[in-house]
């Protein structure tokens, strides 16, 4: 059976979350951090708490987002893995597929997002907000064994969905929520490696 492995984005393959990065690049760092902290560890709806931050970054150029974060930390030895692996590595992201596009052509594999539309350079609406478990059933319903690497509550319903899934504290404590359903536990970029090298 096919092996596929499906990371989360921010906090798994970049080094930081990407909405606190923009905010704090553009000035409104605050607010976005007291919703993402608040979202990560669950006690907030990644929904609820997605729109209201779309809402509030919604008006910055989205040409500038995206640029800002093509540029973003990765962790080096994950993304030699993702590399190495590209077609059986997808990327599961809620985050907008206008700010990550240069980002998702950077990592180079499948990557799914969410989606809005935008009118001079500019957010003017959410269309769609991915839901990852949909993406793990994409690909088990393709006959591929799944394997989910992710850290925050709207992780949580993919990783019980997956046949595997690991719980990453490479850049925070995973959620509550995540460590309830996660079959491994790592916090070290090495051993979240050697992991994936042993699943492989």
């Amino acid at each position: 059976m096919r092996k596929v492995f499906i990371f989360d984005l921010d906090g798994t393959i970049t080094s930081t979350e990407t909405l606190p990065l923009i905010a704090s690049r553009f000035g409104v760092a605050e607010k976005i951090k007291e919703l993402t902290d608040a979202t990560v560890q669950g006690n907030i709806p990644f929904i609820e708490s997605f729109i209201k931050r779309v809402e509030l970054l919604g008006k910055l150029p989205v040409s500038q987002v995206d640029e800002l974060l093509a540029g973003v930390q990765l962790y080096e030895k994950l993304y030699e893995f993702i590399l190495k692996h590209c077609a059986r590595c997808v990327i599961a992201t809620g985050n907008l597929s206008c700010w990550v596009n240069q980002l998702a052509q950077r990592i180079n594999c499948t990557f799914f997002s969410s989606e809005a539309e935008v009118h001079n350079d500019q957010v003017v609406q959410l269309k769609r907000i991915l839901k990852k478990e949909n993406v793990v059933r994409f690909y088990k319903e393709s006959g591929n064994k799944v394997i989910f690497i992710g850290d925050g509550n709207n992780d949580v319903e993919a990783m019980r969905e997956a046949d595997v899934s690991i719980a990453s504290g490479l850049t925070h404590a995973p959620a509550r929520s995540v460590l309830s359903v996660a079959d491994y536990l790592v916090y070290e970029e090495e051993a979240l490696c050697r992991q994936l090298n042993q699943l492989c």
